[in-house]
């Protein structure tokens, strides 16, 4: 399962994209239903999220295998991610300087957050209208 985890979210980082069960199969050296039967148990463990009613990959925190209204950039490279937090999580994750791309969930107006050395440059706040504590109770509204 270790195999597995680790190939899905280095070819995530690589890709850009949520990588097909075949090609994490494909980097773990195992066969694409095994990969699936890592991924239930992954998704049990509260390391990856599977979508309630296809089970297809849903979120690899901080990445997300579907569209959002976060997008992190690093250098050419872009990511979806799930939430602001996660989004900036892409940068440390990856060590990288980049850039978060979104937009207030009040106005609509873009918002652009800087990531250098570490550090966030740019304005705004982060709501977070669960606490962490009950991140898992519906991590997709989450």
């Amino acid at each position: 399962m270790s195999d597995v985890r680790l190939a899905l979210f280095e070819l995530f980082a690589e890709l850009g994209r949520a990588p097909a069960p075949e090609e994490v199969a494909e980097r773990a050296g195992i066969s694409a239903p095994e990969v699936r039967d890592a991924y239930e148990a992954l998704h049990d463990g509260h390391v990856i999220v599977l979508h309630p009613e296809t089970r297809d990959l849903w979120m690899a925190h901080p990445f997300s295998a579907v569209p959002t209204a976060y997008r992190t950039h690093i250098g050419e490279r872009e990511w979806f991610a799930n939430c602001i937090w996660d989004a900036l999580g892409i940068c440390a994750l990856l060590d990288g300087d980049g850039t978060v791309h979104t937009e207030c969930a009040d106005c609509g107006e873009p918002l652009s957050l800087a990531v250098r050395g570490g550090e966030v440059h740019g304005e705004g706040v982060a709501h977070f209208l669960v606490p962490a504590a009950h991140f898992w109770d519906d991590i997709g509204f989450t």
